[in-house]
């Protein structure tokens, strides 16, 4: 069971503590818990600081209310980053630029992003980097900050755009919609990646994989995610999950 899952919303899970226990008790391996708002740290490391193989990124998701406030909120992030205690906090995210939705003010998005990756720089962490509809517009912000290392969480692009953000130095992560019928081109970046950059993850509880789609997704459905990832790869999955321990290790865990 020992696998990885680099990007869940924990607090977000139904019966989140009879989940994780099954899991840990089960051998399953690390879980990166991803922050959304600016107060939100706190609260969950309290409820899930608990468990050894859980460690925390914080950050403020693009909402427009969170750009139109971002410099307070901010401040908040901040604040609550350097209040955590020491070890809890492995990334800044999940942050970023998603114009899939309607964004009226995209030139506040790209200062609450430049914020987040001001963070990553003072407290020397990685950034999760949510970018949806948007790869031109988050190439041109991470080209600017060079020497940031971080993840391109939930990749929905295509090999090019991959190209350009493994140059810079990042991590690509997939998500249960790798295994979606008309995905061909996750799959095809997917076996483009570099086996030192490639992360797997949940993104629980949303983007469940094909056999659980439409239901809430969990944690542990990341099984179906590596089974597929390891055959368009062409190794066996007890190797794929070695990598990507180790690669999550390096980045986020050790």
């Amino acid at each position: 069971m020992n696998y990885t899952d680099t990007h869940a919303h924990l607090e977000r899970l139904e019966e989140a503590h009879t989940q994780l226990e099954a899991l840990f008790d089960a051998g399953f391996g690390k879980i990166l818990d991803i922050g959304t708002v600016c107060d939100d740290l706190a609260g969950r490391i309290a409820e899930f600081g608990r468990y050894p193989e859980v460690r925390f990124a914080a950050g403020i998701w693009p909402y427009p209310q969170a750009v139109s406030d971002r410099e307070r909120m901010a401040a908040v992030l901040e604040a609550q980053i350097e209040a955590a205690p020491p070890g809890f906090v492995v990334a800044v995210g999940e942050c970023g630029l998603d114009h899939h939705q309607e964004q009226p003010d995209k030139a506040g998005e790209r200062e609450l992003f430049e914020a987040h990756i001001a963070l990553a720089a003072r407290f020397d962490l990685p950034l999760v980097v949510h970018s949806r509809d948007a790869p031109t517009e988050t190439l041109a912000v991470l080209r600017d900050h060079p020497g940031i290392r971080g993840i391109i969480h939930c990749y929905s692009y295509g090999v090019e755009e991959a190209r350009v953000f493994l140059e810079l130095g990042y991590h690509i992560s997939f998500a249960g919609n790798l295994t979606y019928k008309k995905s061909d081109s996750l799959r095809e970046t997917l076996r483009f990646i570099p086996d030192d950059r490639l992360l797997l993850e949940t993104d629980s509880p949303f983007l469940a994989p094909q056999s659980h789609r439409g239901q809430p997704c969990r944690p542990g459905f990341i099984a179906e995610t590596y089974a597929l990832a390891a055959e368009l790869r062409g190794m066996d999955r007890e190797t794929l999950k070695e990598l990507i321990a180790a690669n999550a290790d390096a980045l986020l865990f050790a």
